[in-house]
């Protein structure tokens, strides 16, 4: 962490932001991320927690250029995070078990949380093959943030909380994930951007499945199934 106090209109004030990327939650990186615009304000007001108003009332603005150095340089630190494939061994999590175990074989469950992991990712896969098309979006996708964190409260949930899977509770439970150090949570929602991709074909259906069976059977053979002997 980096601390400096600065002048303002009505006296002095305390900033403090982190300089490494472990200090970094996933919430805050959410909110940079999502921003509109984002200036230096902005981005010191997310990492520190101090009201942007407030900020704007420092007198100098270059008593700031301290802290845009330091947010320049968790941007490089971030491109790097997003090229590592080191899945941690634990989280520690604010609410229900202090520590949960990350298991290294990912696999989604139970039914209910691999079912909405399958359409965030199909979702985030749809909306990148919008841009650049069914042949070239694996060169650039590259999920949001805000998936990411719909994808680790819908595995940590259950996990976490000993509860039964609720679909409502586990999205409400990205509150908690965002709570998470982006250097934790980014590297496992990375696994399964990476190694699941093939979920977002199978949002069809079992009945719909089944409707494409027959429509593709010959119709000979359609009759010739429904056939009934007669004496």
């Amino acid at each position: 962490m980096i601390e400096k106090t600065l002048k303002t209109t009505t006296g002095k004030l305390r900033v403090s932001i982190p300089t490494q990327l472990n200090e970094v939650t996933l919430g805050q990186m959410m909110d940079l991320q999502q921003t509109p615009d984002l200036n230096d304000i902005d981005a010191i007001s997310i990492l520190s927690g101090i009201p942007s108003d407030q900020l704007k009332t420092v007198l100098n603005f270059t008593d700031f250029q301290l802290f845009g150095d330091v947010v320049q340089s968790l941007s490089h630190q971030i491109a790097q995070l997003y090229n590592s494939d080191t899945i941690p061994d634990q989280i520690i999590l604010s609410a229900g078990k202090p520590t949960v175990k990350v298991m290294k074989n990912l696999s989604i469950e139970p039914a209910g949380a691999f079912m909405a992991a399958r359409e965030i990712i199909a979702d985030e896969i749809s909306e990148c093959i919008k841009i650049y098309g069914e042949e070239d979006w694996q060169d650039y996708f590259n999920p949001s943030l805000k998936a990411c964190c719909q994808i680790l409260a819908h595995y940590f949930y259950c996990k976490a909380t000993s509860k039964p899977y609720n679909e409502y509770e586990a999205e409400a439970f990205t509150t908690e994930i965002k709570k998470l150090r982006v250097t934790e949570a980014l590297p496992i929602a990375k696994h399964f951007f990476s190694c699941y991709p093939n979920l977002s074909k199978q949002k069809i259906n079992y009945w719909q499945r089944l409707q494409q069976f027959w429509k593709k059977k010959p119709a000979s053979a359609h009759s010739k199934s429904l056939s009934i002997s007669t004496p």
